[in-house]
């Protein structure tokens, strides 16, 4: 019992100190002035190809006209 009474201690003190240090650490790393762009350009990337409609390919076309009636 003596090993599982040490390890609590050190879980209630110094390892919950580590884990809000490293929680606090990449929050602010997130959060940073530089990562603007990185997280605007993360943001957009589904709506890259959004100009124009993905081309027609054979197999997009027959299925198309599968699902037609």
């Amino acid at each position: 019992m003596e090993t599982y009474t040490a390890l609590r201690a050190f879980a209630d003190s110094w390892m919950l100190l580590g884990m809000t240090l490293f929680f606090l650490g990449v929050v602010l790393w997130a959060l940073r002035p530089g990562s603007r762009r990185t997280h605007a350009d993360t943001a957009s990337l589904i709506f890259r190809n959004d100009d124009k409609p993905a081309a027609e390919t054979p197999a997009r076309a027959a299925k198309t006209k599968e699902l037609r009636p």
